[in-house]
C-alpha cells in the first residue's frame, strides 16, 4: 500500500507540486496534429492542471498558449484564428505562437503597450502525427524530444487513439503494469473468442520478477507452457508516463500507452499498437477503429466517444462509458458470456481504475505477491520525485532521447534461461527490425 502523504505526492501534479514539477522535465504528448488546421478552429486542453488551448496558424505553426485572454480574461477558444495568430474576440488582441501580441485595435496608434505583455505559451513539436509540448520554466533547457519506438514507425505501421479517463494518471497507469488481470478480467466464462487462445490463460498464477532500469523498470511475469518451458511477458513502465505491453495475439503488435496527466482526477489515454517492421494489419486496424459487434478493443473505437460542448478540455476524447452509467455494465453477459460483464478490454480497465474514486486511498489497499510491479514502479516513482524535490537531482539519462528505445516482450524461455540476460537484446527498440524471437 501507499501512505496517504505518498499518494498524494504522487497524485497532485499542479504546477509547483513535487510530481507537477518532475513531469514539466519532460516532453508530453497532448493532441493528434489532425486535430488541428491551418486557421482552423481552436481546441481547449488541460495538462497538468493548466487550462489552455491549441491553434495552428496560417504558417503550420501550432501553438498552445493560456485559455484566458490576458486582457479582460475572455475566453479564447473563442477565438478568430486568422493570418499566423489567435484574436480574442473581445477586443481583438492578437496573438502568435509564441504569446507575443501581434495586434491591440482598440489601443492608440503607436502605443507600446503590447511590447510589455504576452499570453503565456508553451513551445510544441509534432512528429509522426502527434502534437508535444514542453511545460518547464526554461524553453531552452528542454531536452530533446524523446525516442519513442511508436512515435517513429512509418505511419502506416501505427493506430494511435485518444480518450479521456476519470481518475488520476498512476491509477490508470497501474492497469498496464499489472499483468496478473490480464486473463480474469478480459476472460471469458464461456468457450468462445480468441481471448481463450491467450498463452497467458494456461497459468493464472504467474511468479513476478522486476528489475530496476535507467529508463523506469521492467515488470516480468513468469508463467509454465510445459514441463521444460517457462512463458515470460516482460511489461515495461518508461519515464514519466508511458507504458509497454507485450505481443500476444495472432496479429502480434506492440502495444502500450502514454498516461498523460490532464489534472489531479483525469487522465488523457493515448493508446499506439504499431508493428516494427511493417504496416499495421488491415483487420487489426479496423478492429481498433470501428470495435467488434459493440464491443471495444484495448483503443477507443470511434462509436465510443460523446463529444461535449467546445469549451470543455479534450471534447472530442470525451466518452459514453463512465462511472454515470456504470461503464455499460451488463449483469446478463456476466452471467453468460463475459467475466466481467463490461463491454470490452478498454472499458473493462477504466471500469476498475475508476469505478471506486479519481483518487482512491491507496492506504487502504492490500497489495499481494503479484502486485510486485506496482510496488517496484511506486518506489521508483517516488525515489525520483524526491531527488529532484530535495536536491534537485534529475532522473538518470533523461537528455537522453535513445533512451525511451524499449520495447516490452512475450518470450519462451528454457526454464534455466534468465529472462534478463536471454530477452535483453529484444528489449531494445530498433526502427524496422522485427520482434527477434518466435511468438
Amino acid at each position: 500500500m501507499l501512505s496517504k502523504a505518498d499518494n498524494e505526492a504522487l497524485v497532485r501534479v499542479a504546477a509547483g507540486t513535487p510530481m507537477g514539477n518532475l513531469f514539466r522535465l519532460y516532453w508530453m504528448p497532448f493532441l493528434p496534429s489532425s486535430d488541428l488546421e491551418a486557421d482552423g478552429q481552436p481546441q481547449r486542453v488541460r495538462l497538468l492542471g493548466e487550462d489552455l488551448v491549441a491553434f495552428r496558424g496560417s504558417d503550420g505553426v501550432v501553438g498552445l498558449v493560456d485559455h484566458a485572454c490576458p486582457h479582460r480574461g475572455a475566453p479564447m477558444v473563442l477565438g478568430r484564428n486568422e493570418d499566423c495568430g489567435l484574436r480574442c474576440v473581445y477586443h481583438g488582441w492578437k496573438f502568435d505562437a509564441s504569446g507575443a501580441i501581434l495586434d491591440m485595435p482598440a489601443e492608440p496608434e503607436g502605443s507600446r503597450f503590447k511590447e510589455k505583455l504576452k499570453i503565456k505559451a508553451y513551445p510544441c513539436q509534432e512528429r509522426n502525427g502527434v502534437i508535444w509540448t514542453y511545460m518547464g520554466a526554461d524553453a531552452s533547457a528542454a531536452p530533446p524530444l524523446p525516442n519513442l519506438e511508436w512515435n517513429l514507425v512509418p505511419v502506416e505501421n501505427v493506430v494511435v487513439t485518444f480518450r479521456v479517463q476519470e481518475c488520476n494518471w498512476l491509477q490508470a497507469l497501474e492497469g498496464e503494469i499489472d499483468s496478473a488481470h490480464a486473463p480474469i478480467l478480459h476472460g471469458r466464462v464461456d468457450t468462445g473468442g480468441s481471448i481463450d487462445k491467450w498463452v497467458a490463460t494456461r497459468d493464472l498464477r504467474p511468479t513476478f520478477e522486476c528489475a530496476v532500469q535507467d529508463f523506469g523498470v521492467s515488470i516480468a511475469s513468469r508463467r509454465i507452457f510445459d514441463e521444460n518451458t517457462l512463458y515470460w511477458r516482460v511489461n515495461q513502465f518508461v519515464m514519466p508516463f508511458f507504458t509497454l505491453v507485450p505481443p500476444q495475439s495472432n496479429y502480434p503488435e506492440l502495444s502500450g500507452h502514454a498516461w498523460v496527466p490532464i489534472d489531479d482526477e483525469n487522465t488523457l489515454c493515448i493508446m499506439f499498437s504499431y508493428h516494427p517492421n511493417q504496416p499495421m494489419y488491415k483487420k487489426s486496424r479496423e478492429l481498433f477503429l470501428e470495435g467488434h459487434r459493440g464491443r471495444e478493443t484495448g483503443h477507443a473505437s470511434r462509436h465510443a466517444y460523446k463529444p461535449a460542448s467546445p469549451m470543455v478540455p479534450y471534447a472530442k476524447y470525451r466518452t459514453k462509458y463512465n462511472f454515470e452509467n456504470g461503464y455499460g455494465f451488463d449483469y446478463e453477459s456476466q452471467q453468460s458470456t463475459w467475466f466481467s460483464g463490461l463491454p470490452g478490454l478498454w472499458v473493462q480497465d477504466a471500469a476498475c481504475q475508476s469505478g471506486v474514486a479519481p483518487i482512491y486511498d491507496r492506504s487502504q489497499e492490500h497489495l499481494g505477491l503479484s502486485d510486485s510491479g506496482i510496488t517496484k514502479t511506486r518506489r521508483f516513482l517516488l525515489e525520483n520525485l524526491r531527488a529532484y524535490r530535495d536536491r534537485s537531482v534529475m532522473p538518470k539519462r533523461m537528455e537522453d532521447p535513445d533512451l525511451y528505445m524499449v520495447r516490452a516482450i512475450s518470450i519462451k524461455l528454457d526454464k534455466e534461461a534468465s529472462w534478463t540476460e536471454m530477452g535483453g537484446p529484444y528489449m531494445k527498440a530498433c526502427v524496422g527490425k522485427g520482434f527477434g524471437y518466435d511468438l
